[in-house]
């Protein structure tokens, strides 16, 4: 059994509202003179208040090229990692030199030697501990984070592990390009990072009711049992990791991420993404449920990531949900912005935050990414 033990998110603290900067993003993508009208509606409709960025909004101007984006993204990066790494850890109860693995996933930057080795010094991780650094699953990265963590800690149950994530969306804005993909990315994305942090059911733990677990690959059973004492006790625990499950969808690979060019990460977006989720997601996320004996109606908690109106408008029809189940997706999305894989972090933060739910409750998180992909992790409180 995997717990959930702490969970902390880190925003920049460079804020805007969505309407300071629609002008400037216009100034940065369009050719002067420009027509903004499509830009205008696009970010009036993306569901979006406010967005947190890494420098100040005046500044992007000045980055020029890819190089000078990915010094940002490291050197800012690093710093929000670090806050809300040692935030999550403070909040379990828990050293930097408890940590056994630490899984770090970004898709906004390049870096080698990675993130998390160049933070292991400044936080004080043990120099045994594991890493894996993951580039490449984009907005699905906290939700498959969250499940590879949970397959390391079922073979490791006397085990801390943290999955962390950077991303550092507005880096990658390309100037001077008024393709359509490029402007729906500078209306919705935001950037931040976060931290989360799970013990295995040997660590004592574990708080919830179940400690079944399957892959796509097979099954296997979780072990619980007695702390190992010479730990921190973890705070108040979250929910924990019922079972995972991964899906590509085959012939969808063009349709999201990114294509590498000179000035950097040029954004890939197909209007066609919501019609996949439509005819796809509802089959197999009610087979994963159904194997568990559940059905959508069983769910009391959705931890869906926000990936605009249009994935969120598609998730609501294909699962048949009543409107506000995924009012948290629409909170988050409406004060961060799309932050790619820290959304449904950020989203479990806030659940920690609000009232949690009544123990026994059954909880779905799930984000969609490259591939094109879905990842889902059936939690209980």
């Amino acid at each position: 059994m995997t717990t959930v033990v702490a969970v902390r998110t880190a925003l920049p603290p460079h804020r805007y509202a969505q309407e300071e900067l629609t002008e400037a993003i216009g100034d940065l993508c369009l050719p002067p003179g420009a027509d903004r009208t499509v830009l205008r509606r696009l970010h009036a409709s993306a569901g979006v208040r406010s967005r947190h960025l890494s420098l100040p909004i005046e500044s992007y101007a000045a980055l020029g090229d890819f190089g000078r984006s990915n010094d940002a993204w490291m050197a800012v990066g690093l710093d929000l990692a670090e806050e809300a790494l040692t935030g999550a850890l403070d909040q379990a109860g828990l050293r930097a030199a408890d940590v056994d693995l630490l899984l770090c996933a970004s898709i906004t930057g390049v870096a080698a030697p990675s993130l998390d080795a160049r933070l292991a010094g400044r936080v004080g991780l043990r120099p045994d501990v594991k890493r894996l650094p993951v580039f490449g699953l984009g907005c699905a990265a906290g939700a498959a984070g969250l499940a590879r963590v949970h397959d390391y800690l079922l073979g490791h149950p006397d085990h801390t592990a943290v999955l962390l994530t950077v991303e550092l969306c507005s880096l990658t804005l390309q100037q001077r390009d008024d393709s359509r993909a490029n402007l729906v990315a500078g209306a919705l994305f935001g950037d931040g990072a976060a931290a989360l942090v799970a013990r295995g059911g040997g660590s004592g733990s574990g708080t919830g009711t179940s400690t079944d677990t399957d892959t796509d690959t097979g099954t296997g059973t979780g072990t619980g049992g007695a702390g190992d004492g010479d730990r921190a006790r973890p705070g108040a625990a979250g929910p924990s990791v019922v079972a995972t499950r991964s899906h590509l969808y085959p012939g969808t690979e063009q349709l999201l991420g990114w294509d590498i060019a000179a000035t950097g990460f040029r954004v890939v977006i197909d209007a066609g993404l919501p019609g996949i989720v439509r005819r796809h997601l509802g089959r197999h996320l009610r087979a994963f449920l159904a194997e568990h004996g559940l059905s959508t109606e069983d769910i009391g908690i959705w931890v869906c990531h926000p990936g605009g109106p249009g994935i969120l408008a598609a998730v609501t029809d294909t699962l048949g949900l009543p409107g506000d189940r995924l009012d948290a997706a629409r909170c988050s999305l409406a004060r961060a912005g799309n932050m790619s894989s820290v959304s449904v972090l950020h989203i479990l933060e806030s659940l920690r935050e609000s009232e949690r739910p009544e123990p026994g409750t059954w909880g779905l998180l799930m984000a969609m990414g490259p591939g094109f992909c879905s990842e889902l992790v059936l939690l209980r409180w």
